[in-house]
């Protein structure tokens, strides 16, 4: 077991946004199939989740900076009752619910995660599944945990052999109909193609093995930022959508075992359509 102190406050954070979302959850079951409620109940449990981890952050690291899906950037307090931007230093990117849809409609596949980003690069992480009590962890330089045991990616060496994940921008994105002939490109080569509905859970899984591929073009750093870490950890490999560093910035991220990584990438970018030519 990593004994890091840093990671246990986040494994705290973690657990207490897990908490709200199980008693969330409960109120959910309670609902008649769609009600309108559902929406709300969902809301309300995904800010007061955020406000918890930010509260347990806060309490152990008062100089840290934090970015969260409803707060926002919230800057860091200081001694003298001040404050300052701590992004370039210590930053936390949390998210206290990634899979909403999933969760609106009781489908047991969703997840809290945070990192801790130092100096631009992701150092801690933490990715947790309320409902099965499935815990991914990374310190950078120390390996990757599920569970309290130390995690690899598959083995795989073929796309062809491989099941992949996607987390696809949802109905009425902009981004989704550039994403599509990706998609169909996938579900015909390779051996299964899994939109399980949260990003960082499928980080996490390909880390463990569980899948041997998985590619994102949801736009939002919140969802790969834990993940990353968790997969490198565990040695496998991520990239931007042209292999490159940026795919925290951007959102966009390929991320697979060693074996499959670059005819994953070169797939997703021979089906991709060509950007438009501009006109002299």
């Amino acid at each position: 077991m990593n004994h890091d102190p840093v990671l246990a406050v986040a494994i705290r954070a973690a657990r207490r946004a897990a908490s709200v979302l199980l008693d969330a959850a409960r109120d959910l079951k309670r609902l008649p199939s769609h009600a309108k409620g559902h929406a709300d109940i969902a809301a309300e449990a995904d800010v007061e989740a955020e406000n918890a981890m930010i509260a347990t952050l806060r309490a152990a690291f008062p100089a840290h900076a934090i970015v969260g899906e409803e707060a926002g950037e919230i800057v860091s307090q200081v001694a003298d009752g001040g404050s300052v931007l701590g992004s370039a230093a210590h930053q936390w990117i949390v998210d206290p619910l990634d899979g909403v849809a999933n969760f609106v409609h009781g489908y047991p596949h969703y997840a809290v995660s945070l990192a801790l980003a130092q100096g631009g690069k992701v150092t801690h992480a933490v990715i947790l599944d309320p409902v099965h009590d499935e815990l991914f962890t990374a310190v950078r330089g120390k390996g990757a945990q599920h569970n309290e045991a130390a995690i690899r990616t598959s083995t795989c060496l073929r796309l062809e052999d491989a099941l992949v994940g996607t987390a696809l921008p949802t109905l009425g994105n902009p981004r989704l109909p550039s994403c599509l002939p990706a998609f169909a490109a996938l579900v015909a080569r390779c051996a299964d193609v899994r939109r399980a509905g949260s990003c960082a859970l499928d980080l996490a899984y390909v880390a463990s093995g569980r899948l041997d591929g998985f590619w994102a073009m949801t736009g939002k750093s919140s969802d790969v930022a834990a993940g990353s870490l968790v997969l490198a950890e565990a040695g496998g490999r991520i990239g931007d959508l042209a292999g490159g560093p940026g795919f925290i910035r951007t959102g966009e991220a390929i991320a697979a075992a060693p074996g499959v990584f670059n005819a994953l990438r070169e797939a997703i970018a021979a089906a991709r359509p060509a950007p438009p030519q501009v006109s002299a």
